[in-house]
C-alpha cells in the first residue's frame, strides 16, 4: 500500500464512518486534502472535555463556532464564554461565498447556511440575561479567593458565613455581607465573640476594604438575586435544537479574579444541580472556555486542585468543558490530561522560547509516522489544525492533519437592532433582569438594632412594658421568612461540595 493508501486507512478506522458525531473536516497529508479521510468527532465522548489551542488569527473561534452550532443540530446545548465579543454572529445564517465553496467541495462536506438558537447572557451591564449569585451561593472558600485573603482572614470569612446560617441571616448581595462584617465589630461584637470566639478588628477592616475594590470592578451587579438557575442552560428550540448561551465578557478582561471565580462557581453549580448521568450518548451540555489563561494564570495551588477535581467529576455528569487558549502550556498538566479530544491550530516561532514551547507542544499529541508533529505546527493554515480525539471505546485516536469545514453561521457579530430584538424575544430577559431586593442580613440587622432601641427607651419609662417578640420571632412570623428556607437548602449543598471547597445550590 502507498503512503496515502495508508494513511486513509488509519483515519477512516480511527474516525469511523456512520458513527454518530460531527463532522469536523478532512484530512491532509503532503498538503493535500484527502476528502475520503473524513474526520468526525463522536457524541458520546465529548464529555471527556477538549483543547483547542493556536495563535491569534489560526481560527480558534471558528472552530469553537463549528463544534457549538453542529452540536445544536444534534440537540446538544452549549455554553460559550465571549471574552473577545467576536460570537454573536451564530445566531444567524452565514454566507456562501467562493472561498467557502471550494473548501466545501474539497472536504467533500456540503454547505449549509443556517443560524442557531441564541441567548445572550452578561455578567455586567451589556445587553442580555442578566447572570448573578448571591454571596451564599458562593461559599466562604470562594468568596475568600476573589477577595485573594490570607487563611487567617478566610478563617475569619467561613465563621462569618456559620454565623450568618445559624442566625438565619441570608446573604444576597455584597451590601449583606458587609452590613455582618459592621455588626460583629460593633454592636454585635459580644454576641458573636461569646458563641464563635474573638476576631481581630484589623482583619474585619481589611475584608470590608477587599469588597469595596471587589464592588469598584462592578461586582455589584453580579451578586444579588434573582440567581440564575444553571439548568435554563439546557433548553432546547422549538425544532429540538440545544440552546447556545453566549456570555458577553467584553468588558472584564482586566478583571481575571471575578471571571475565574464566576466560572469556578458556574461549573460547581452545574456539578451541584445535574444528576449522575454515567456513560451517555451525548453530552446534556458543551461548555466552551475562550481565553483559557484568565483562569490560571493567578490561581493558587489549592484552587488549581480544586479546579482539576471539579474537571474529573463533572463529565460523570454529562458535562463536556473545552478551554480555548493561545498554547496548551496555558493549561495546568493536572487540568491538559484530563482533555480527551485537541485541536491544534498554528503556533508561531519569533523567538527561542517560541520554539520551546513549539516543541512542548507537539509533545502532547500522539506520536504519527505521517508528519513531523513539531514542523507541522508552525506551517498550518488559517482553518487547518492537528485534530486527535477518542474513539467510541475511548482510545486515542490518530492525529490528523485536518482541513476544517466552514461554519455554516455568520463569521461576524451581530449589529445593535439584531441583538436588542434577540433580547426582547427572549423569555429568560423577562424572568432574570429585574432586581429583587427582599429582606436579607442588612434589613435584618438593622431591624434588629431598631427594635433593640426601641425595648431600651420603653424599659427606660416608670411603666412596665410589654417585652417584645425576638427578632427571630418576628423575621419567622414574616411572610418572608419562607423564602430563608432556600438558604439553609444552600448551606447543606455547600456541605456536600465541601471537599472541594465550593459553594453551591440545590434546588
Amino acid at each position: 500500500m502507498s503512503t496515502k493508501d495508508n494513511f486513509i486507512a488509519a483515519v477512516q478506522n480511527s474516525y469511523k464512518d456512520g458513527v454518530k458525531g460531527i463532522a469536523l473536516g478532512a484530512g491532509m497529508l503532503d498538503g493535500h486534502v484527502i476528502p475520503e479521510a473524513k474526520v468526525s468527532l463522536p457524541l458520546r465522548t465529548l464529555n471527556r472535555h477538549g483543547l483547542i489551542a493556536g495563535a491569534t488569527g489560526s481560527g480558534k473561534t471558528k472552530t469553537l463556532q463549528i463544534l457549538s452550532e453542529q452540536l445544536s443540530a444534534f440537540g446538544v446545548p452549549s455554553l460559550l464564554m465571549d471574552i473577545k465579543g467576536d460570537l454573536s454572529g451564530i445566531a444567524q445564517p452565514g454566507v456562501l461565498n467562493p472561498k467557502i465553496e471550494d473548501r466545501s467541495r474539497a472536504i467533500g462536506i456540503s454547505f449549509q447556511a443556517h443560524g442557531n438558537p441564541v441567548e445572550l447572557l452578561t455578567l455586567s451591564s451589556e445587553k442580555g440575561v442578566r447572570l448573578r449569585a448571591t454571596v451564599s451561593e458562593f461559599g466562604p472558600v470562594l468568596f475568600s479567593k476573589i477577595l485573594e485573603l490570607n487563611e487567617t482572614q478566610s478563617g475569619i470569612v467561613s465563621v462569618i458565613f456559620k454565623y450568618c446560617d445559624d442566625k438565619r441571616l441570608p446573604l444576597l448581595d455584597l451590601e449583606d455581607i458587609k452590613s455582618v462584617l459592621q455588626h460583629i465589630s460593633n454592636d454585635g461584637k459580644a454576641e458573636f465573640e461569646a458563641s464563635y470566639g474573638m476576631v481581630s478588628v484589623s482583619s474585619i477592616g481589611i475584608i470590608l476594604r477587599k469588597i469595596i475594590e471587589l464592588e469598584q470592578q462592578g461586582a455589584n451587579n453580579f451578586f444579588g438575586e434573582i440567581s440564575f438557575d444553571v439548568r435554563d442552560l439546557t433548553r432546547l428550540d422549538s425544532n429540538g435544537r440545544g440552546m447556545i448561551s453566549i456570555v458577553r465578557l467584553v468588558d472584564i478582561q482586566d478583571k481575571p479574579k471575578l471571571f475565574s471565580t464566576f466560572m469556578l462557581q458556574m461549573l460547581a453549580e452545574i456539578y451541584a444541580s445535574f444528576p449522575e448521568a454515567g456513560d451517555v450518548e451525548q453530552p446534556k451540555l458543551a461548555i466552551f472556555i475562550d481565553e483559557a489563561h484568565l483562569i490560571f494564570q493567578e490561581a493558587s495551588k489549592a484552587l488549581l486542585e480544586q479546579i482539576e477535581t471539579i474537571i474529573k467529576l463533572i463529565r460523570s455528569k454529562g458535562i463536556g468543558v473545552f478551554f480555548i487558549t493561545q498554547n496548551p502550556g496555558d493549561i495546568p498538566d493536572a487540568v491538559l490530561s484530563q482533555l480527551g479530544l485537541k485541536i491544534q491550530h498554528a503556533l508561531r516561532a519569533f523567538t527561542a522560547k517560541d520554539r520551546k514551547n513549539i516543541e512542548k507542544a507537539a509533545e502532547n499529541y500522539p506520536i504519527t509516522v505521517f508528519y513531523e508533529t513539531d514542523k507541522l505546527i508552525t506551517e498550518l493554515g488559517i482553518g487547518e489544525a492537528l485534530v486527535t480525539g477518542l474513539n467510541e471505546k475511548g482510545i486515542p485516536t490518530t492525529l490528523v492533519h485536518t482541513m476544517l469545514r466552514a461554519p455554516e453561521s455568520r463569521m461576524d457579530i451581530l449589529n445593535d437592532s439584531e441583538i436588542d430584538s434577540l433580547t426582547r424575544s427572549s423569555n429568560l430577559v423577562a424572568k432574570y433582569n429585574n432586581l429583587i431586593d427582599r429582606e436579607s442580613a442588612k434589613e435584618i440587622l438593622k431591624d434588629k438594632l431598631k427594635s433593640i432601641e426601641e425595648n431600651e427607651e420603653k424599659t427606660s419609662g416608670s411603666k412596665p412594658v410589654k417585652e417584645e417578640p425576638s427578632w427571630v420571632e418576628k423575621v419567622m412570623k414574616d411572610p418572608t421568612a419562607r423564602q430563608l428556607g432556600r438558604t439553609v437548602a444552600r448551606e447543606l449543598t455547600r456541605g456536600l461540595l465541601g471537599v472541594f471547597g465550593f459553594g453551591g445550590r440545590r434546588r
